[in-house]
């Protein structure tokens, strides 16, 4: 087994030390808004140039692991979603946080985090020739109704109603084609100078759930001091760890969903949480607790974002094919030292590669030490007076909406989008489904069209797009999930018109 053999070189002094600064890093980095993992592991590539290509993956591996798990801290405490991954976490992450319940919800989420993150890496180590090859079976009209398949999923996530989930979704797919058509180069809808290279999805996010938040703050205006302070519960981690013992469910959902989207070449973790939330609440026998608070979400939503890690270096590494745009990045962290991804990388590099990965082993373990450290004081932001947090998540939200790009054209973007959202809440529309079809409209729209353009010259579009074994499970698990999503919502209907029916029957007698 080579990588007990490369076991210690992880402890070296200089390689724990970059693997301690990684994590810790990393922390920070992800907890800032705007600063996502792939930008994370951007900015530190060029402090890895005057390092051995064994330490500088240490720290960029390191960095990658943590940041992924510190956007939890900003979803849960300020609803700003540190980055993509961590979207799925709002929804029950920061109602926790408003009961005063943020440390338990950190705490969750950082062991979750660390299960799924040690299961994606296992993956990596035991399982990367034979899933390499899976990830292979995946083409463009695989991954297009992936994708529909997760559109689908915008029904059921955070919406008082399938219908309004799906609207919400359609305006996200329509945002998504705001710009170039990266096809034919076509402008689309491009009505201001600031949209003319299409929505960026950092502005976006912190638009749609930091703004509304931010107006809705400022809409109470002031109260007297301490009126308004939420009081910080304490919760020992014994008991958290409990709980995420006892939600096996939510647990295995999160980790093997999080570890198959991350396998899948192109498309990434970005909707890994938001799947894994989605069939963790349809699997659970609590789902109607799911929005309010619950500990199923947190846990479902984390340990599916940091599963995905592992997983999407696997074509990276033996097919040079990045699984995620972060791991795009750390392909040309390895380019800049020389080093050329392939089957015969762990062969040729053994003493740089397995190192690596063993230090995101041990960059797991690390990052759920120092995440439990800092929930309890983290959790103490709630503390913060409604005025005062106002203040603060909007300077943040500018801050992260400019540094993107340095531009304000971003900061308009997000201004915009945020003043929309506050509207569309009122009326009972959600954020998560809006920016889940932002996301996803771009993957389904290049796969689409490079799909029917092969189609078009070999065996035609529904041949191309609705035979196959792959493709016929796709379509059933879509047709599955959305007649299920009706159902339990007629259900739901039902049973509060019931509930309403006895109460008024009681209040007559």
């Amino acid at each position: 087994m080579d990588f007990l053999f490369y076991m210690g070189d992880v402890f070296t002094p200089i390689n724990f030390g970059l693997l301690v600064l990684g994590t810790i890093g990393g922390l920070i980095l992800g907890a800032t808004p705007g600063l996502s993992p792939t930008m994370a592991v951007a900015l530190l590539i060029p402090f890895t140039f005057k390092l051995e290509p064994q330490q500088g993956l240490i720290l960029l591996g390191a960095a990658y692991t943590s940041t992924v798990a510190g956007g939890a801290v900003s979803a849960i405490l300020l609803k700003i979603p540190g980055a993509p991954a961590n979207i799925a976490t709002t929804l029950d992450g920061h109602t926790m946080a408003q009961k005063g319940e943020g440390a338990k919800a950190l705490q969750l989420s950082f062991l979750a985090s660390a299960v799924g993150g040690l299961f994606g890496v296992f993956l990596l180590i035991f399982l990367t020739p034979v899933l390499a090859q899976w990830a292979l079976a995946f083409g463009w009209s695989h991954l297009f109704w992936l994708a529909i398949l997760g559109v689908t999923v915008i029904g059921t996530l955070d919406s008082s109603s399938v219908v309004k989930g799906l609207l919400a979704g359609c305006i996200g797919l329509w945002l998504a084609t705001i710009g170039f058509d990266d096809m034919l180069g076509a402008q689309r809808f491009i009505f201001h100078p600031s949209v003319s290279g299409g929505i960026n999805i950092i502005p976006a996010l912190i638009g749609l759930f930091a703004i509304p938040q931010v107006i809705t703050m400022f809409a109470k205006g002031r109260t007297p001091l301490g009126a308004e302070v939420i009081e910080v519960k304490k919760h020992p981690i014994g008991d958290a760890m409990r709980e995420v013992g006892r939600r096996k469910k939510a647990l295995g959902i999160g980790t093997m969903v999080g570890s198959i989207i991350g396998l899948i070449p192109g498309v990434g973790g970005q909707i890994a949480g938001l799947v894994a939330y989605d069939q963790s609440k349809k699997a659970s026998s609590e789902s109607e607790k799911f929005g309010t608070g619950h500990s199923e979400g947190v846990i479902a939503a984390e340990s599916a974002n940091n599963a995905m890690v592992g997983p999407s270096l696997v074509p990276l590494l033996t097919l040079s094919i990045p699984g995620s745009p972060t791991a795009a990045v750390l392909l040309g962290g390895l380019l800049i030292h020389g080093i050329f991804p392939g089957p015969d990388l762990f062969t040729n590099y053994p003493q740089v590669v397995w190192p690596f990965i063993n230090s995101m082993l041990f960059g797991q373990i690390l990052m759920c030490i120092f995440g439990l450290y800092v929930a309890g004081l983290a959790a103490s932001v709630a503390r913060v007076p409604h005025s005062v947090m106002a203040a603060v998540v909007l300077a943040l939200a500018v801050f992260g909406s400019y540094s993107v790009y340095n531009s304000m054209g971003d900061v308009y973007v997000m201004g915009a989008l945020g003043l929309g959202m506050y509207f569309l809440e009122r009326f009972g529309f959600s954020a998560a489904p809006l920016v889940l079809g932002l996301i996803l409209g771009p993957i389904a729209e290049a796969n689409f069209v490079q799909g029917a353009m092969t189609a078009n010259a070999t065996v035609g579009i529904f041949n191309f797009f609705f035979t196959g074994w792959l493709n016929i499970l796709l379509i059933a698990i879509i047709v599955l999930s959305v007649s299920y999503s009706v159902w339990m919502e007629l259900r739901q209907r039902r049973y509060t018109t019931k509930d309403d029916a006895v109460a008024k029957e009681e209040a007559l007698s």
